[in-house]
């Protein structure tokens, strides 16, 4: 820290000081090797298996050893179109991706999510036309309460800051509680989530939006959303994740 900025700010020093200690007393860990330093060691990240090329220029999903070419359509989307302009994830969700997620969401390993960030950022696509609002998934408002924190907006904020696109969580809201989503085939994602979601005219109107998760699967829950922002008069929604499963 500056000495112009300590002078000006005498509770900056204060909390740098602070958060030195605190790095001192009890160093960060690396959440996939226990490695001390980081909560995710340079060899760890080195780990994360991205998802690899050629991919369907809607989905995003991988079309690795299939005779296409580039900037082809999976099956999926040519028989059907989703609703979303464009889909797209960095990474697999694989080891020890997935377990980093499962930490992340289900273990209160919420500082994770500024390191999870990372391949958000360095990863971040052209998209159909440039966003200009990323908003996060949301959590039912109980199950925020019992998490404490929504996992994609930890991952969303970060990444909005980096790219220099503006950042709301207040646009989409989850107005229903619903089941969660692991272990339903693709019929019954789309059924459980159906209608779950309402968004804000004011915020999404006229707004080019990317929503942000941690986890693609179907895209059933982001397809939710998309029809929530579409109806309140967004211009187009797309999805980016950090990991999809397929």
């Amino acid at each position: 820290m500056s000495t112009t900025v300590a002078r000006a700010f005498p509770g900056a020093r204060l909390r740098h000081a602070g958060a030195f200690c605190l790095d001192v007393l009890f160093p960060p860990v690396c959440a996939g090797c226990g490695r001390v330093g980081a909560l995710l060691c340079p060899a760890c990240a080195a780990r994360l298996l991205p998802v690899a090329g050629p991919i369907c220029r809607c989905c995003g999903r991988s079309l690795a050893g299939q005779p296409i070419q580039p900037g082809s359509l999976c099956g999926e989307c040519i028989q059907a179109r989703p609703l979303l302009a464009q889909m797209r994830a960095p990474l697999r969700y694989a080891q020890p991706t997935s377990g980093l997620i499962h930490r992340l969401k289900y273990e209160g390993a919420f500082a994770l999510g500024r390191a999870l960030a990372a391949p958000l950022i360095a990863g971040w696509p052209e998209w159909p036309a440039p966003p200009d609002l990323i908003v996060p998934l949301p959590l039912h408002p109980r199950r925020r309460r019992r998490r404490g924190y929504n996992q994609s907006e930890l991952l969303a904020r970060p990444l909005a800051q980096a790219v220099g696109v503006a950042f709301s969580a207040s646009a989409l809201q989850r107005t229903r509680h619903t089941a969660p989503q692991v272990g339903l085939g693709p019929q019954a994602r789309a059924a459980n989530v159906q209608g779950a979601f309402s968004a804000a005219p004011d915020e999404a109107r006229g707004r080019v939006i990317v929503l942000v998760d941690d986890v693609l699967t179907t895209g059933a829950t982001m397809t939710a959303a998309a029809e929530a922002l579409l109806a309140a008069g967004a211009i187009s929604v797309s999805a980016y994740c950090l990991a999809r499963v397929s």
